[in-house]
């Protein structure tokens, strides 16, 4: 039987600046997947992404305060680090990082990093700050382990290109890569929120994938872009969701909005809906797939 070897945990800044060291002194490239635990495939899969460009990968674990508003779900976010641990090994991780919040945010902490523009609309016009603190932990993150690359979900879109644009206004040298949606086998984006659900809102929930890429291929087929989208935020309504935060389509580069179908321009429907206590969130591009032909 194939012996898998289990990551290290640091918890510090100096651990974690030593063991990236010594791979550089050895000419290795390095790969950085930040994730806040409760993994699941679709984290599994950005640390194999990570694996495919540089021969050290290092996981980060860090439930980031910063980035949740109040009443929002910071005390009860997934936390595992055994089983996450065993995941991380599994998906081939060299190095498991996971700091406490006095590591990260130091008595006297004092600064913010922000992008504007394209973190005021969709979750940034819901979860006033989110951004701020992730583009916050990320800059942090980005520093500590002075990665080649860094790996980051295309499911958090918005997220994708905010810290891409942090990256490249603040000339650091790391290349940000992305790595498609995972999806459960009904389609649902993976999350770790999903756990969330109950039996019945897991139903439910199913039904977000299907009317928004049911919704994108009218679109892409000529339909009227506000008459398609507001007929999927009240299907979605009926079938169960208590709420649509937003259902957008935006340009994929700059988040500006679309109004209608332009084969030349990557553009992508946005989605944040809730269900229960859940809030979901999925992004698709806007392609004819032929499902209305």
């Amino acid at each position: 039987m194939l012996q898998v070897t289990r990551p290290r945990t640091v918890h510090t800044i100096v651990e974690l600046r030593d063991a990236v060291r010594d791979w550089r002194r050895a000419g290795d490239l390095v790969a950085l997947t930040p994730t806040m635990g409760g993994l699941h495939e679709g984290h599994l899969s950005l640390v194999r992404a990570a694996r495919r460009r540089a021969k050290r990968v290092v996981a980060s674990i860090f439930v980031n305060p910063t980035q949740f508003g109040e009443g929002e779900d910071f005390t009860a976010y997934p936390r595992d680090e055994v089983r996450d641990t065993e995941l991380l090994a599994n998906a081939g991780c060299d190095l498991i990082y996971a700091p406490k919040v006095s590591e990260m945010y130091p008595e006297g902490f004092a600064t913010t990093i922000g992008v504007d523009g394209i973190t005021t609309n969709l979750c940034g016009a819901h979860r006033p700050g989110h951004f701020d603190g992730v583009t916050t932990v990320v800059c942090k993150l980005l520093n500590q382990a002075q990665p080649d690359y860094a790996i980051f979900g295309e499911k958090d879109w918005q997220q994708l290109i905010t810290i891409r644009r942090m990256v490249r206004d603040l000339d650091m040298p790391i290349r940000i890569a992305s790595s498609p949606t995972v999806r459960e086998a009904d389609g649902l984006a993976m999350s770790s929120r999903n756990r969330y659900l109950s039996p019945r809102e897991r139903a439910v929930a199913a039904k977000l994938n299907k009317a928004l890429f049911a919704s994108a291929d009218h679109i892409a087929h000529g339909a009227p872009l506000d008459r398609v989208l507001s007929a999927c935020a009240k299907a979605l309504v009926s079938a169960g969701f208590d709420d649509i935060d937003y259902l957008d389509a935006r340009d994929a580069r700059t988040l500006e909005p679309v109004t209608e179908f332009d084969p030349n321009v990557e553009s992508r429907l946005f989605i944040a809906a809730r269900l229960g206590k859940t809030r979901l969130i999925d992004n698709i591009p806007i392609e004819r797939t032929g499902m209305t032909e």
